[in-house]
């Protein structure tokens, strides 16, 4: 990640539209040949805070758009409990096409679509990261050159870049048990806005 150029809001605008054509089309791997859509980045283009989680599941492959399905609803309730609005932040993916059967991505998956993160990063320029979940976490670690552990809720500033790695809202539709203590680390985002 080199210095940032800083943009405009009309800059920021149309680089994003560039680059969301680029990932719409984008057939770099074999994902492209399983998917409805390739799902860009949403949300707010001049957002403090930058949302990345792994990939669309199939309720966003078909729908086009970010975290409409089961996780979705338990991020919205997150958001809620932390006094967040879904308008204020600017929310990704890692990799931008679903994961077949939800599985792991692949190392060249990750690479591939790295540079579409890259960019997304560059042109919104947040003060904060939060990366979803483990496979994100340590992509974006790795981007700002860092191979510290991933800790959900604790804040890292890394190359100059603020990262708040989170646990992925699917977490708590398998373990609800940990609701109590993943709204406290999603409420600390609040302080960020």
């Amino acid at each position: 990640m080199g210095a940032p150029i800083y943009l405009n809001h009309l800059e920021k605008q149309e680089s994003l539209d560039v680059l969301n054509y680029q990932v719409r089309s984008c057939e770099r791997c074999r994902l492209s040949l399983t998917r409805k859509h390739a799902l860009p980045g949403e949300g707010n283009i001049d957002a403090r805070i930058m949302i990345v989680a792994l990939s669309p599941g199939t309720k966003e492959n078909l729908a086009n758009r970010m975290f409409v399905g089961p996780s979705g609803k338990v991020l919205e309730k997150l958001f809620h409990a932390a006094g967040i609005s879904r308008e204020l932040i600017f929310m990704t993916n890692l990799v931008k096409c679903m994961l077949p059967g939800n599985r792991k991505p692949e190392k060249n998956e990750i690479e591939l679509c790295g540079t579409f993160l890259d960019d997304e990063i560059s042109i919104i320029q947040p003060e904060l990261i939060a990366p979803l979940g483990h496979y994100a976490a340590r992509a974006v670690f790795q981007k700002f050159h860092s191979d510290a552990p991933v800790r959900f809720g604790e804040l890292l500033q890394i190359d100059g870049q603020k990262i708040y790695p989170l646990s992925h809202p699917a977490a708590l539709l398998y373990n609800p048990s940990f609701e109590t203590e993943t709204i406290e680390k999603y409420k600390k985002l609040k302080t960020f806005l």
